[in-house]
């Protein structure tokens, strides 16, 4: 049964992830890649998540889907954690989240047909044994992301980056998720086929009132594909909103400067790069991330306080559905309003 729009399908709480390094002077070095996260999904709507390379997005994504255990933590999924879940449950759990893979031309078996790689999930899932309604069952899919289905015979290396791509997010859906991850799932596309597959995935996730987490570099298709976005730094949340809220008006010094260093093409916004907000230094080592506030070290409103003291994610102005983790949010996001009015 498929969940109505509003109901919560995925809550992730206090997720922790450390992964071990090599050896150095003080012995093997440990890189915290997600550090305390906590998010909520509902059915239909879409989460954006933003940040830096290396900030922990796609080990994120991939302790969603179950392919990465938390150290600590808890992933829920209709009351059930998928995150300790083990054999058949583990199965069935992961068949309400499945994920559409950042590179199209590594994530599809290349020995593999159409049929074979769109239909294994059905087949690993036992959900159709009989090869005759699996292969009716891909044609639909295909015909659903816009390819032909008398294409599924051809193997991935006789299609273009877009239409693989679209071959996986068919193989994404054959199971009917209730929740699917994209992780960077146009970063490998050329321009051209960007805005396409932006596109299907947004009318798909209406379509099937699917909840979706987008991540991808490119701030201008995460406003475009996302209701609320999710901004991380250094393994942890600096800011989560309302997207246009967010954008419009952002109350963490990170997600300032990051939107401040995007390009703008739209006239309106013209002297957003005038206004750009310099990060000072190099971003922290994630092996021996600064006490405090972790983006501390970079920021300009930075005070002792934030050096002492790591700020949770509060409301801000009353509004729960807008946190910043920041000592300072109130002064951060005056500060923005005076720039862009100066601007």
């Amino acid at each position: 049964m498929q969940p109505s729009p509003g109901d919560v399908v995925l809550d992730a709480q206090n997720l922790h992830k450390t992964f071990r390094g090599g050896r150095g002077q003080a012995g093997r070095t440990r890189v915290s890649a997600v550090d305390g996260i906590n998010l909520t999904l509902a059915a239909g709507e879409s989460l954006g998540i933003v940040g830096e390379s290396g900030c922990g997005k796609t080990t994120l994504a991939r302790m969603l889907v179950g392919l990465d255990r938390p150290d600590t933590g808890t992933i829920m999924v209709h009351g059930r954690d998928i995150a300790h879940a083990r054999g058949g449950d583990l199965r069935e759990l992961r068949r309400r989240v499945q994920m559409v893979f950042q590179d199209p031309y590594t994530s599809l078996d290349p020995r593999m047909t159409v049929l074979e790689l769109i239909g294994e999930p059905l087949v690993v899932h036992r959900l159709m044994p009989n090869a005759a309604a699996r292969r009716d069952r891909v044609a639909e899919l295909l015909a659903l992301v816009g390819l032909a289905p008398e294409l599924m015979n051809r193997y991935p290396h006789q299609f273009s980056g877009g239409q693989r791509q679209r071959i996986g997010i068919a193989r994404a859906l054959a199971l009917e998720p209730e929740v699917l991850v994209c992780d960077e799932p146009v970063s490998a596309l050329d321009v051209s086929v960007q805005a396409q597959v932006v596109n299907l995935l947004r009318d798909l996730q209406k379509r099937m009132n699917i909840a979706m987490v987008f991540i991808a570099h490119d701030l201008s298709v995460v406003r475009h594909v996302a209701d609320r976005t999710a901004v991380m730094y250094l393994g942890r949340l600096a800011e989560v909103g309302e997207t246009d809220t967010v954008y419009d008006q952002p109350a963490h010094p990170y997600t300032q400067a990051l939107l401040s260093a995007s390009p703008v093409v739209d006239r309106a916004n013209r002297g957003r790069m005038a206004n750009r907000i310099p990060l000072a230094g190099d971003p922290p080592s994630p092996t021996d991330p600064p006490a405090g506030c972790r983006f501390h070290t970079r920021c300009r409103l930075s005070k002792d306080l934030c050096g002492r003291e790591q700020p949770q994610l509060l409301a801000i102005g009353g509004d729960a559905n807008r946190v910043a983790a920041c000592h300072f949010a109130d002064e951060s996001l005056a500060d923005a309003r005076e720039r862009a009015e100066a601007a």
